[in-house]
């Protein structure tokens, strides 16, 4: 114990030296959030092709707004596509300028707005934590800092956070207007009433001044989030924000305060433009396209058949906000959110606790409440369970010296003790599933020497080895009451699951799963004829249109795509042939004449054929 109280001390004392020099400070805390932020989020993102089905089809809306130059109506292979507003066809179309029409431009958006919602994590957190006035001697120097760095740690080194992070599609970008909106809001909330940190004067404002500037960045962040995934932008900050208020019994004060009105209008000039520039050209087509079907129907029904029961998403954060999702209970209830007479007589920037709680559960009821689920909904609440996750361990950096029964005086010890032994069960269960791995994972058709290649590469057992390894350390640590010890533990676990596991098995998938398909791409840029029609029959893979910049027609059925090509070769002015894009398990059961096609390429599960209507004779073909 002396030992251990001896490496602290000597670690509080090199950290207490960093702190006393602003310059050495601020550099560690910003070569921190590189170092995270490349492992998270820079590191090979470009490295692997698009991840079908959802990724080509922003990154091909996108590429046809920088080829067309119509930067109002979104397209993908000829028609419009409404499914999300323009913020990131726009963010992705700007990237493919600056470094071309490639993976990395795609995912750039994303990966930018993860690495900003962790740094303003890290900035919001080490702020809201400082002593509130100079004279405060007890307070530990290194404490906000390190419980802000764990907090930009645990918000960027998350499976969640990760996967759409590194993913071109709108949800990070999203989650990155919301989560900023709301850490601008409580900055702005926490500043009006201390003015400069370290006095107890509030700022004299006038009746008809501007918010502050936190206030403003808010509503150009909040007019981002209506840019990039329509109403959810306003109305999921506006609950949070209108919540935290009325629990605090703050609620009018501060909406004079943040001159909400000029707020709202701020916003509505801001993000409406696109809207009515977008229905103006489109009609109802638009409105009830994408206010209809994919929000109001979303809300209130299943849409693509996205269905879970009522607990999918206590499922989703457990899994996908692990390794540190076990705590969160002990987290929430460290707060003691049912106290509000003690929480309306905090200082505003003590209440950062509060708020991240008002967040998470707001979220987290708002898509519980909705019909259709899926597990990126959640995505924006990630950055507030990181805040209290944080908080938590923050506690064993505030004094070291401290036993561990005064450090969890907020909160009865055996509530964490039972905590961290559910973590150990947790990995261990954990690590036993990835020994199997291979056995339980269903065949892809699309990559059905998956399974094999994993296996042979063991990836999944060295996973299971990895966690049944921490799982041990924690154990060791949590009968040792090593709290401080754990929180690090843990993210150089989850750290060494992505640079080990995680990564090569998304190059494997890659391989096994994509790289046919980007082989296909490039087989029909080989073989294509002049206006030779390409029709895609029983699979639709959009990463194909992108890859090749070619236009196709998607058939679901086999049936159906051997009536369209009866129908062609019965015309009188027909084609001379046409490109087929099939599955091979499929192919034969259009039960087309040999005569009639031509084999092109096999890529893979995938075949591309050419169609001779030359050679067809229309009543041979029959309907299988």
């Amino acid at each position: 114990m002396k030992l251990k109280l001896s490496l602290i001390h000597a670690i509080e004392q090199w950290l207490n030296n960093i702190v006393k020099r602003p310059a050495l400070a601020v550099t560690m805390a910003i070569l921190w959030l590189v170092v995270i932020g490349w492992l998270g989020y820079g590191w090979n993102l470009g490295n692997v092709g698009l991840i079908d089905e959802t990724e080509p089809l922003f990154a091909e809306a996108s590429r046809q707004m920088l080829v067309t130059g119509d930067w109002i109506t979104p397209y993908f292979n000829g028609e419009t596509r409404f499914d999300k507003p323009a913020l990131i066809y726009w963010c992705q179309a700007i990237a493919y300028a600056v470094v071309g029409v490639n993976e990395w431009a795609v995912r750039l958006p994303s990966a930018l707005a993860a690495v900003g919602v962790m740094a303003l994590v890290f900035y919001t957190v080490q702020w809201a934590l400082q002593p509130q006035s100079k004279s405060d001697s007890s307070a530990s120097l290194t404490y906000p800092y390190v419980t802000a760095a764990v907090a930009a740690a645990v918000t960027g080194l998350n499976p969640e956070m990760i996967i759409w992070g590194r993913t071109g599609v709108s949800d990070m970008l999203l989650t990155g207007c919301i989560a900023s909106s709301l850490l601008c809001f409580f900055r702005g909330y926490a500043e009006s009433e201390t003015g400069n940190r370290g006095t107890e004067e509030i700022k004299p404002r006038s009746r008809f001044s501007l918010p502050n500037q936190w206030y403003l960045a808010c509503y150009v962040l909040i007019a981002g989030g209506i840019l990039t995934k329509g109403p959810v932008g306003i109305v999921l900050p506006g609950l949070i924000i209108g919540a935290f208020l009325l629990y605090v019994g703050q609620f009018w004060a501060v909406v004079r305060e943040m001159r909400l009105l000029f707020g709202l209008a701020m916003i509505f000039v801001l993000s409406v433009p696109w809207y009515v520039l977008v229905i103006w050209r489109n009609g109802w087509n638009y409105i009830n396209s994408f206010f209809g079907y994919h929000n109001l129907e979303r809300f209130t029904e299943v849409v693509n058949g996205h269905s879970a029961p009522w607990y999918f998403y206590f499922l989703i954060v457990l899994l996908l906000f692990a390794p540190y999702s076990v705590y969160l209970p002990v987290a929430m209830v460290r707060l003691k959110f049912w106290q509000r007479s003690q929480w309306r007589t905090q200082a505003r920037s003590q209440q950062l606790g509060l708020f991240a709680f008002i967040w998470f559960i707001t979220i987290f009821s708002f898509f519980t409440i909705a019909v259709t689920k899926l597990p990126s909904y959640v995505l924006p609440l990630m950055p507030a369970a990181a805040i209290l996750v944080s908080l938590l361990w923050g506690d064993f950096f505030s004094n070291s010296e401290l036993n561990s029964h005064q450090q969890a005086k907020a909160y009865p010890l055996w509530f964490l003790l039972v905590s961290s032994w559910i973590n150990v069960v947790f990995l261990s269960v954990l690590s036993v599933a990835l020994f199997h791995l291979p056995h339980l994972i269903g065949q892809d058709p699309a990559a059905p020497n998956f399974q094999q290649s994993l296996q042979n590469a063991g990836l999944a057992a060295m996973g299971g080895w990895i966690w049944l390894l921490f799982a041990v350390i924690f154990a060791v640590l949590t009968l040792r009451r090593h709290w401080q010890s754990i929180v690090g533990m843990q993210l150089l676990g989850f750290a060494a699951f992505l640079i080990i596991v995680l990564m090569p098995a998304l190059f494997l998938m890659d391989q096994e799963r994509q790289l046919p398909l980007r082989n296909l791409s490039a087989a029909v840029v080989q073989f294509q004829q002049p206006k030779e029609e390409i029709i895609m029959v029983g699979f639709k893979k959009p990463s194909v249109v992108f890859y090749s910049h070619k236009p196709m027609k998607f058939i679901k059925l086999t049936k159906d795509a051997t009536e369209y090509i009866k129908d062609i070769a019965n015309k009188s002015n027909i084609p001379p042939s046409m490109l087929l894009l099939t599955e091979k398990r499929n192919f034969f059961k259009m039960d087309l004449q040999p005569e009639t096609y031509e084999n092109l390429a096999i890529k893979g599960a995938y075949q591309l054929t050419r169609i001779n209507f030359k050679k067809m004779k229309p009543k041979k073909l029959e309907i299988s």
